[in-house]
């Protein structure tokens, strides 16, 4: 185990240290620069940091015309007010005309735990699978944030990161390789295939710990290219620990990761699938750690559901 750090600040540190060797990088954010990271590159580049304002729309519709000037913005806010209410703009300005323009939503989930429903982002993974052109990032941890910002700044095209408030030990290595549009198995095992993304990666992760108690070999595979999905890649995997998978996302199941794996097997004979994930419904305020078991968000509830699936 390494740093434990958010990947909120985890890709800044990587977007500053590319930066450094690529100066048509700028970063952009609508007032809230502590609070997503980019306050990093706000000290590292003043000069090619704007701060717009509370105004998420204009920042958008900024970013879409440095873009046209060969500039490649990241433009950053909460994950709710960025995939909210600057959706028509990221719509209309930059997936229908295809721009290179890269989007951070930080506190995506629920763990913006004191905020509460109104800012805990559970839908922004499906609104930005939905549309065209758009490529969905979510790092698992801090080092693989640092990686995602290369692969975001080297996809021409629109992007979407999503990333988190939350700290977690990271499970990965700045040394790792990873692919662009492919899955990472971090773990093989024969009895169940768990399929995660972002934090609840590192959570799946620690349940590996309490299965392996139970006597149940179970593989892991990180999901950080979220779009485009790597199809074959999850059946393999799937194919691989007994077709039985259990997703793990820290969003809405509806148009999230878990329909992602599910249309990918659906012609996949004797499936056994579970998940653990949103289920359909807002956030609300509290204690993190409170909250994160009301939703079913831990290590626990993870090795439960899986030890349930092995016995199907």
């Amino acid at each position: 185990m390494a740093n434990k750090e958010a990947t909120r600040f985890g890709f800044y540190e990587g977007l500053v240290d590319l930066a450094k060797v690529h100066d048509d990088i700028y970063a952009l954010d609508a007032d809230l620069a502590k609070t997503t990271g980019s306050v990093a590159f706000q000290k590292a580049f003043p000069e090619r940091y704007i701060d717009v304002g509370i105004a998420e729309q204009n920042m958008v519709g900024i970013s879409a015309g440095l873009s046209k000037v060969g500039i490649v913005p990241f433009c950053a806010s909460m994950a709710v007010f960025v995939a909210g209410r600057a959706f028509e703009i990221i719509r209309n300005g930059v997936c229908y005309s295809r721009l290179n323009v890269k989007i951070v939503g930080s506190h995506g989930g629920i763990t913006a735990a004191g905020d509460g429903g109104s800012h805990q982002c559970v839908e922004d993974i499906g609104i930005m699978r939905s549309l065209p052109n758009m490529v969905v990032l979510q790092p698992c941890d801090s080092n693989q944030a640092r990686l995602i910002a290369k692969m975001a700044y080297e996809h021409n095209g629109p992007v979407y990161i999503r990333t988190s408030r939350e700290p977690m030990e990271s499970i990965t290595s700045l040394d790792d390789e990873i692919q662009f549009g492919k899955v990472q198995t971090l773990c093989e095992g024969k009895d169940l295939c768990i399929i995660a993304s972002g934090m609840m990666t590192c959570l799946s992760h620690q349940a590996l710990d309490i299965l392996k108690e139970k006597g149940i070999s179970a593989s892991l595979v990180n999901i950080h290219t979220i779009k485009p999905f790597d199809k074959d890649g999850v059946i393999a995997a799937v194919r691989k620990a007994g077709k039985r998978v259990l997703v793990c996302e820290e969003s809405n199941m509806v148009c999230g990761l878990t329909e992602a794996v599910a249309s990918s097997l659906a012609e996949e004979d004797g499936i056994r699938i579970s998940h653990v994930a949103i289920e359909d419904r807002f956030g609300q305020s509290g204690a993190t750690g409170e909250l994160l078991e009301a939703y079913g968000i831990t290590k626990e509830n993870i090795a439960q559901k899986a030890m349930e699936l092995c016995r199907r």
